[in-house]
């Protein structure tokens, strides 16, 4: 199954000059628990944008070009593996389009806030035919910056 995991601020922003436009540890906490496991799939610039490989999770790149340091796939290999076992894309915005049509349930962390010169955005959810099957609003710990709300929908 295709899953998408997010964060987004009030208008869907998920990105600001290649990286998150803001710092909140209690949901890259709360990332690791859904993801911790898993198969992440992720876009080129996501793949940089990270420290390295997660711990406790295979990671794929979508590229157009091979790579020493990591696994690349294709959409279709993608949507095959996906037959077999939970994917969970993680970025960025042009892999969310990709597999919008695809993706069958979602978790998404709404950070309290508007980022001003915002690049990268998550695709328009509503009208899609996603269910909200849980929501839990947390306030901002010692090391975030603003409130956010975890989502989990599914459809």
């Amino acid at each position: 199954m295709i899953i998408f995991v997010y964060a987004c601020d009030l208008k869907g922003a998920i990105g600001k000059d290649g990286d998150l436009p803001w710092k909140q540890s209690t949901d890259l906490q709360h990332f690791k628990r859904v993801t911790l496991g898993g198969t992440i799939v992720m876009g080129r610039k996501t793949w940089e944008s990270l420290p390295g490989k997660l711990p406790g999770r295979r990671s794929i790149v979508m590229s157009r070009s091979q790579r020493d340091d990591v696994e690349v796939m294709s959409y279709d290999e993608v949507r095959l593996l996906s037959q077999e076992q939970d994917v969970y894309i993680i970025g960025g915005g042009e892999i969310y389009r990709l597999f919008i049509e695809d993706v069958k349930e979602l978790h998404r962390t709404i950070i309290q806030t508007e980022v001003e010169g915002a690049d990268t955005f998550a695709p328009d959810i509503h009208e899609l035919g996603f269910h909200l099957i849980g929501e839990r609003i947390v306030e901002a710990g010692d090391k975030d910056q603003y409130n956010m709300v975890f989502q989990h929908f599914i459809r």
